[in-house]
């Protein structure tokens, strides 16, 4: 398969532009906004109470103190750092249906970045395989946005295999101001429980996994030459076995069960997606259940 000329590159990436800025516009940058801004709040001061003061901003002893109401006022952060971390591994690449997992992680990454950069936030790249792949520092602009969607969709990774070690580790190493932090893979992968707890302690931290319906349950297709992208091993495999499909499916549950539990343990919120799943419908119920959440002190 030819690769796409410079020309080609840019209609995609501009078609996707398109699309996603209207629904920002339309749906996005106010729920965007109510989920993450006033995360950053820093104490202004404290001054006697207005009318339309918010009663939960009393300070009770200075209120004691002065024998009159007074409120604890804050200023918002005016904008937040947002990180997106991409697993570009061959695993990433697989798909049975469309969109493919990649193609479904640029989606995703669209909406998000557009919206943040509608609140005037700045927006950050690391890709990584078993290794680092591209950083790319946060900035402003919609221009920032369409190089990240570039990459996304174009950057061909030296390297096949996953390490979500690396690339938390490198991630805790360069982010030093308090970013919200996007994290989009498969998480076909172990040992990066420790580098993602020190992550979740410093940063706003959302899991996204993105997985092809043939990874959740094997396809009844009889017997298969099943190859792994990333070893490069393969394996003859009778799928439409009764004991080998129930195996398949205990492994899954097995593996889903943990990852939603230590996610859960480290206060990583997480949104698992199947490929050919609506990411819109998907990111509008994360800022709901988000907003509730903040809503009630949680």
């Amino acid at each position: 398969m030819s690769s796409p000329t410079p020309a080609e590159i840019l209609a995609r990436i501009g078609k996707l532009e398109i699309r996603t800025k209207n629904l920002v516009n339309e749906i996005f940058s106010g729920e965007y906004r109510s989920s993450f801004k006033g995360q950053g709040l820093e104490f202004a001061e404290v001054r006697e109470y207005q009318a339309g003061d918010n009663y939960r901003d009393i300070d009770w002893n200075v209120s004691a103190r002065l024998g009159a109401p007074y409120v604890k006022k804050y200023t918002e952060t005016r904008e937040l750092n947002v990180f997106f971390i991409v697993d570009v591994s061959a695993s990433m690449q697989f798909g049975t249906v469309q969109p493919k997992k990649q193609e479904r992680v640029a989606e995703i990454i669209a909406l998000l970045s557009f919206s943040a950069l509608s609140n005037n936030d700045k927006v950050g790249l690391i890709m990584f395989s078993d290794q680092l792949e591209k950083y790319l520092p946060a900035r402003k602009g919609s221009n920032k946005a369409l190089e990240i969607l570039r990459d996304v969709l174009y950057l061909e990774p030296e390297h096949k295999n996953t390490s979500l070690l690396e690339a938390l580790t490198f991630a805790n190493h360069i982010l030093k101001k308090r970013s919200v932090v996007f994290i989009l893979s498969d998480f076909m992968d172990s040992g990066y429980n420790k580098p993602l707890e020190i992550l979740a302690q410093k940063h706003d931290v959302i899991a996204i996994q993105i997985l092809d319906e043939a990874e959740l349950k094997l396809p009844d297709a009889g017997v298969l030459n099943l190859y792994d992208p990333e070893t490069g091993d393969t394996l003859y495999c009778n799928t439409s076995a009764t004991f080998i499909q129930k195996a398949y499916e205990a492994r899954v549950s097995k593996q889903q069960e943990d990852l939603t539990k230590d996610l859960a343990k480290m206060k990583v919120d997480y949104i698992m997606l199947r490929s050919r799943d609506s990411h819109i419908k998907a990111l509008r119920t994360f800022f709901e259940q988000r907003r509730r959440r903040l809503r009630e002190g949680r």
